[in-house]
């Protein structure tokens, strides 16, 4: 546990070295704590606070940085209140198609943090309504897939067998008539518990159907909007380090890594805050990502943030993805 002093001391480092981004020295430290201690006192308590792993001392320069350790106990103990936002916010998001509302929301988080903005698409219903069978040629299928919401997905299935136009209805009405409604693991389930009851043919060609379509629910959900990557090449912290800007932007261009930080933002509540460094979460060091889930009706559907380096201002970050969070989550209810 810190003393008071060495928390304001602490606290007073990491504000002075994300507004100005040069390593704080013990008079640098003196003025901005607002404490009236020596410079041998400042030196002492410093040292304390490295030997913590909470700052550090680079070798360049006699002043201290904060370490991820450092950034995480400002971040959950040390924030106040940022001021309201200066920049004039939308009233709203238009809400006529989601796409727009994600791509807009996207736009907005990077133009307000000046890094960038990424947003998770809401996750597909994977419940279908109606499924389809056309025939396209020999063996060749095309699966039509109905959510609830309207949503198509489109599947060309390639089988074994060459059936006929009445034996894809029959599938069809079998599947609709069943299973009309549920979620399609749910469907896998239970044909694979009522398999021997149905014709082998059939029953293939359901089981195709449902692993097709179980792809698309997942793969229509996988997408996930990024807007303001070049912001990141005017950020001092990037500027000087080749590698760890060329690992940002591979990180971007992957998304497999920002899909998982995204899917566990979106099952707690509220703002998140993930510093790099710390875990393997954030796999660059010098990036910090604020997030935060969004809903729809209530039910959270998908996870938008800001990612940005660690030395960002992290009180108006939270700030700018909890409004904006409200924001594509009342748009996309409005627009149901």
């Amino acid at each position: 546990m810190l003393d008071d002093r060495s928390r304001v001391l602490l606290k007073a480092l990491i504000e002075r070295y994300i507004a100005e981004g040069q390593p704080v020295g013990s008079r640098t430290l003196s003025r901005a704590s607002g404490l009236d201690l020596s410079p041998a006192t400042i030196r002492n308590v410093m040292a304390d606070l490295e030997a913590l792993g909470l700052i550090a001392s680079p070798h360049t320069s006699a002043g201290r940085v904060p370490t991820a350790r450092g950034y995480r106990l400002f971040v959950d103990t040390m924030l106040t209140a940022a001021s309201p936002l200066a920049t004039a916010l939308p009233p709203e998001l238009p809400p006529d198609q989601p796409q727009k509302v994600i791509a807009s929301a996207a736009q907005l988080l990077s133009s307000l943090s000046q890094f960038v903005g990424v947003v998770m698409a809401p996750r597909r219903s994977s419940v279908f309504r109606h499924i389809e069978f056309v025939r396209l040629s020999e063996r060749r299928v095309l699966l039509i897939l109905v959510t609830p919401d309207g949503d198509v997905q489109n599947r060309v299935l390639f089988t074994e067998t060459d059936f006929s136009p009445a034996q894809l209805v029959e599938a069809a009405n079998h599947l609709n008539a069943h299973y009309g409604g549920m979620a399609i693991e749910q469907v896998r389930e239970r044909l694979q518990q009522e398999v021997e009851s149905l014709r082998g043919e059939v029953a293939q060609l359901m089981q195709a159907a449902v692993q097709a379509g179980s792809e698309a629910m997942r793969q229509a959900g996988d997408e996930v909007v990024i807007a303001g990557e070049r912001n990141l090449l005017a950020v001092s912290d990037f500027s000087h380090d080749m590698n760890q800007l060329r690992r940002a932007f591979d990180l971007f261009e992957q998304k497999t890594q920002l899909m998982r930080l995204l899917d566990m933002s979106s099952r707690a509540e509220g703002v998140r805050i993930f510093i790099g460094g710390e875990s393997q979460s954030v796999p660059v060091e010098e990036l910090s990502v604020v997030s935060a889930p969004y809903e729809v009706d209530g039910q959270v559907v998908g996870t938008l943030g800001v990612i940005g380096p660690t030395r960002m201002p992290y009180d108006r970050m939270i700030q700018i993805v909890d409004i904006t969070s409200r924001l594509v989550s009342n748009a996309l209810s409005q627009g149901r």
